[in-house]
């Protein structure tokens, strides 16, 4: 790779660790960076374990603000979405893959606003099931289930660290549970890993700017931030 592959996938990193413990959101950027530079396949392996250490030292940060429940009420259907991604994964190629989730996440995301402009937003509880599906889907197959997640979360009414906790939480063992899938289909492997360990200083240096950053940002710009990001997050996909 070439010095500017290198400074884009090191930005990418930074913002992985910025993302897990900040604007989650910020993470669709870190995706497309990724896909810029290597091949959709390729980048959704390369950048799984990165993401596994953001969740870590995220959990570090907010391990006391995670609702439990709610993750147990999630993990079934998430499981399932995950092996949906894996069949999704192994039948598609690179565009499909893509295209196939930004028209979901702006689906979903329309979805969203027009129920909290007419006062109609649905509990978290009944609609965990569906969310967990469409999470786990998303996330095995272009490590996009941050949106989701995150519009589940805001549909509950979570306050800005119980929502970076419980996040935190749930990407941490979704994406320990993605690992063998994506060895399995031959997104992760020796030159991969040794990747992640090029980058993995900038995932922490990313994370303790976040942690720094969203002690400065108040409840109402959180969550305008995140469905800005969820919006671009879906566009880029279209591309």
């Amino acid at each position: 790779m070439s010095g500017v592959d290198w400074t884009v996938l090191g930005l990418a990193a930074l913002l992985v660790g910025f993302a897990k413990t900040s604007i989650g959101g910020v993470g669709a950027i870190s995706v497309a960076l990724f896909a810029a530079v290597l091949p959709a396949r390729e980048s959704s392996g390369a950048l799984l374990p990165l993401l596994i250490l953001g969740d870590v030292l995220a959990i570090a940060a907010y391990r006391r603000h995670v609702d439990w429940p709610a993750l147990l009420r999630l993990f079934p259907s998430v499981a399932v979405g995950v092996l949906a991604g894996v069949a999704f994964v192994a039948a598609v190629d690179d565009t499909a893959m893509r295209r196939t989730i930004g028209v979901m996440l702006l689906a979903i995301l329309g979805v969203h606003v027009w129920q909290r402009r007419s006062g109609k937003t649905p509990t978290g509880r009944a609609w965990a099931p569906v969310y967990g599906l469409l999470a786990g889907f998303t996330t095995m197959v272009a490590n996009a289930g941050g949106a989701v997640m995150a519009l589940y979360l805001l549909s509950s009414g979570y306050s800005k660290m119980r929502f970076l906790g419980t996040a935190a939480w749930f990407f941490f063992i979704v994406n320990l549970f993605k690992v063998p899938f994506s060895a399995g289909l031959g997104l992760i492997d020796a030159d991969s890993l040794g990747l992640n360990a090029a980058l993995a200083g900038a995932v922490v240096a990313g994370a303790v700017a976040g942690r720094a950053t969203i002690k400065r940002v108040d409840q109402r710009r959180f969550e305008q931030l995140i469905l800005f990001f969820t919006v671009v997050a879906s566009l880029n996909l279209l591309r």
